[in-house]
Formats: structure tokens, C-alpha cells, sequence
């Protein structure tokens, strides 16, 4: 899908304009001007039936956001991404590097989930639930709006010298945008560490935690410099997901979309003469309350999040003039063109069927997954040694991964012929701490009549007292009996 209407299109629009004079936006991002420098962006505070909706939609996501690290189940947390130690939590499921294929097919899963929800509904997470555009949006900003005012003042007071009450309120903004920051990166490093041991940062002397209060002071200053001073940009110019959206949309995903058939061509408001032209009155409302600053009137621009701010403004302006809200609405292109409504198209169809297929190889494959996960294999260079006159006995190493909450006290027994194990250690036994691992050695004997082959083919239970939890299987080298 193409992210700019054709000149066909822009002709249409504003017949009144040149056609290069009409695309020299597409020279540029909204934020950077013809030299290359950056411009600041002062969006309005935007107001309308979708704010309020998005508002309430920020709220529950700053709910889950700060009590996910304090929910446990069975004393695990319920997400952990601890990249240092290989070691991930997912809904309280332990995932360590031998379950790698699992977490791989889990992030395959959820790329083929975006990329379906892409194409139906366009780039809805970015403007409702993206982490970025509601921290930016619906935190710091509204921080921004009560310590400086509105757009004009902010504006105003950027323009204006360094006066007290410009010291002050710029003052008083960054430090409170720097302590939500360590706010936010305490909680951010709990999804890496886990709650327990950010606690233990807090609360334990600093010297016994060097790198962890490294880790949130780097953090800290991260959030502040994205929030403070790289905002938007993080979207238009970092973020690849709205780069790739041009390749994820088509015609019949749902955007935020301006009805160029209804508002062309525009023109101002004049109570005296009946309105013969569009219903756009290029008021600039949905330019001025836009946070990546672009004129949703040129179409579809990867600079657009789908926060909505120009339907609500542009519903606002329609009320007023007396004319039927939607000039800018959630639609397709094919909806805006050729008035077709929005539908489940083949395409969506297909990455539909391959998602249900991913979901459910995944789903057996977390249903069948063995919470004591055992490696067994003959110790190299080591033949089979004689036990008395009658058996043989082959030496076997062992490493455990144990993804329960519980010791476990390992013993082995043979399941498919007579014999009998001997592991070397005191107990007799293999521990395995407790979401570790464990290793150990042991003898398997057979009696030399039970061997009928140069290998054969030996089933050992693992279990923990009496409770079978695995069985593995491994070749036992021996003479074979005449």
C-alpha cells in the first residue's frame, strides 16, 4: 500500500494547486524542515468522545503496567525477561535456553499476530495501547499541559526570554519528567530482575548492588531523554513498525482517513452564501492537534500513529458549522473511494489460518512441555567393564534442568529389563536445586544374558521418591552373549 495519494487524487483534492506545489510535504518528515533541522513540535490538547475513551484505555494500562511485577504464581512472577541469565517467565512458566525452539516460535506467533492486525486494523495499537504513545501522550504530556499551559503558551514561553516564571515552570517540568522517568525504570528493570530483587536494591546497602543501580540510573536517564527531548521522533524515526507499515497496509485496512471525496475541495466558512464547496473549511484543527505534526488531508503518512486526535477535532469543527461528523474517521481506502465497507479479505483470510496453526503447535507444544528436563549420555571414551562374572556395566553422565519451584531429590531405575543403577555420590541421589540445574554420574548394570546385541536400547526412569516425572532413553555397549 502506497502512503500518499496519487497525483490523480491530489488533482482531484485541490484542482486550484500545482501538483509539485501539492507534494512538497512528501520532501520530509512533518518534524524536520527543508534544512534538516528538527522542528518542535506544540500539539493542541486534543478533546472528544475517542480522548476520553483512549484515557480510560491508559488508565488500565498504567494498572497493568505497575502490578504485573507484584503478581506471583506459585512464587514465580508472571513475566520475566531476564536476558543476563537466559531466563524467562512467561504466565509463570519458567523458559530456559533448551526451551529456546518454544520462545522462538512464541515471538514467530506473535510477528504473524501483528502482522494480521496490521492489515485488518491498521496501525490501531500504535495510537491506543503502544507504550510509547501512552506514556507520551497520556502522561508526560498532561504533566507537560498543567506545569506550561496549552500549545500557545508552550509555544509562547519556548519563543520567550529566560524570564523566572520561564526558569520555574521549565524547572519544575524537567524534574518531574526525570523523577517519573526513575519511577518508570524502577519498574522496567523488575520485568528483567523480578520484583524481589529490585526490592533488594532499594532496600540493601548500594554497595552490594553496583550494577543494578547502574542499570536504573541508565534507564532513568533513557525514559527522561526520550520523553523530555526525542518524543515523537521515537515513532517516526526509530520505531520499525511504522516503517513497515507500508508493506503491512492495503487498501482495505482500517486507518485513520480523511474523506477527500466529502471535504474537497475546501474552502472557508461563509454564513451569507450557501456552502457549494467541501466541507472542509481548512481550519488546520487536525494539523495543530496531531503530535507527529502531519496534515492528515495528504493521506496515509508513516508518520500517523492512529491516535485519533484529528477525528475528535475535526467532529468539533463539523458540530459547529452545522455538518455531519466523519470528515476524518476510521476507514479504508476503498471505503473512502469507492464507499465499500470494511471486510474480511482473503488475505487477512490466509494469515488467519496460519496464525490458528502457529497457536496450536504451540499450545501442544506448551502442553506437553516436561518440567524436569533430562540429558543422558554414555561418559566418551569409556567401554563396557565387567561386574563380577555375570554382568556389565556402562558408566552414563547426566544434567538435569529443573523448571519447578521445588527441589528435586533425583533417583534412576531401568523400566524396560532387569539390572540395576548405581549413582557415585554419598546419597545415592542427584539434587537439583530448585529452577537450576543439576548434574551427576552413575553406573548401569546388566546381567550379561539380558544383552543380545553390541547396543542395546535402555529406558531410565527419573524419579523423585516414588513419582516417575521422565524417561530417557540411551544405548548400553556390551559383549553379546553366544
Amino acid at each position: 500500500m502506497q502512503t500518499t495519494n496519487s497525483k490523480d487524487q491530489l488533482t482531484q483534492k485541490a484542482p486550484s494547486l500545482q501538483f509539485e506545489e501539492e507534494v512538497t510535504f512528501r520532501d520530509r518528515i512533518a518534524t524536520v524542515d527543508e534544512k534538516g533541522k528538527r522542528k518542535w513540535l506544540f500539539p493542541q490538547r486534543p478533546k472528544g468522545r475517542f480522548y476520553t475513551t483512549r484515557t480510560i484505555v491508559s488508565y488500565l494500562f498504567f494498572i497493568i503496567f505497575f502490578t504485573i511485577p507484584f503478581i506471583h504464581i506459585n512464587g514465580r512472577p508472571l513475566f520475566l525477561f531476564n536476558v543476563t541469565q537466559a531466563k524467562f517467565i512467561l504466565f509463570g512458566k519458567v523458559f530456559w535456553p533448551q526451551d529456546f525452539f518454544i520462545f522462538g516460535l512464541t515471538m514467530i506467533t506473535f510477528i504473524v499476530f501483528i502482522i494480521l492486525f496490521t492489515a485488518a486494523f491498521g496501525r490501531l495499537f500504535c495510537g491506543w495501547v503502544c507504550p510509547q504513545t501512552v506514556f507520551m501522550e497520556m502522561f508526560f504530556r498532561k504533566i507537560e499541559y498543567f506545569i506550561e499551559g496549552d500549545a500557545g503558551k508552550q509555544k509562547a514561553m519556548a519563543n520567550g526570554p529566560w524570564d523566572t516564571e520561564k526558569i520555574l515552570r521549565k524547572g519544575a517540568k524537567h524534574l518531574v519528567f526525570f523523577l517519573m522517568s526513575f519511577v518508570i525504570a524502577n519498574f522496567f528493570l523488575s520485568y528483567i530482575i523480578g520484583g524481589k530483587e529490585l526490592w533488594k536494591i532499594i532496600t540493601e546497602p548500594v554497595t552490594q548492588h553496583i550494577p543494578g543501580l547502574m542499570s536504573l540510573t541508565i534507564f532513568s536517564f533513557v525514559f527522561y531523554g526520550v520523553y523530555a527531548y526525542f518524543r515523537e521522533q521515537a515513532c517516526t524515526v526509530v520505531c520499525p513498525y511504522g516503517r513497515l507499515q507500508s508493506v503491512l497496509l492495503d487498501k482495505n485496512s482500517m486507518i485513520v482517513a480523511y474523506d477527500y471525496k466529502r471535504g474537497e475541495p475546501r474552502g472557508k466558512v461563509n454564513k451569507k452564501e450557501e456552502r457549494t464547496i467541501g466541507d472542509c473549511i481548512d481550519c488546520f484543527q487536525c494539523v495543530r492537534v496531531c503530535p507527529t505534526g502531519i496534515d492528515i488531508r495528504n493521506g496515509t503518512q508513516l508518520e500517523c500513529v492512529g491516535c485519533t486526535a484529528c477525528i475528535d477535532a475535526c467532529d468539533h469543527v463539523m458540530d459547529k458549522i452545522n455538518k455531519p461528523r466523519g470528515l476524518v474517521r476510521y476507514a479504508s481506502e476503498n471505503g473512502i473511494a469507492n464507499g465499500e465497507k470494511l471486510h474480511y479479505t482473503t488475505r487477512m483470510k490466509l494469515y488467519t489460518v496460519l496464525l490458528g496453526i502457529l497457536l496450536t503447535i504451540l499450545s501442544f507444544l506448551l502442553f506437553t512441555r516436561k518440567d524436569v528436563d533430562a540429558t543422558v549420555m554414555r561418559a566418551p571414551g569409556q567401554l563396557y567393564q565387567d561386574r563380577g562374572q555375570d554382568s556389565v556395566m556402562n558408566l552414563y553422565n547426566i544434567k538435569i534442568a529443573n523448571k519447578t519451584v521445588e527441589e528435586v531429590p533425583l533417583t534412576i531405575r531401568i523400566e524396560n529389563m532387569g539390572g540395576s543403577v548405581e549413582i557415585i555420590g554419598s546419597k545415592h541421589i542427584i539434587p537439583v536445586r530448585k529452577e537450576g540445574q543439576g548434574s551427576g554420574s552413575f553406573f548401569v548394570i546388566l546381567p550379561k544374558q539380558s544383552i543380545r546385541e553390541r547396543k542395546t536400547e535402555i529406558k531410565l526412569g527419573l524419579y523423585e521418591g516414588d513419582k516417575l516425572i521422565d524417561v530417557v532413553k540411551a544405548n548400553f555397549l556390551g559383549p553379546v552373549s553366544r
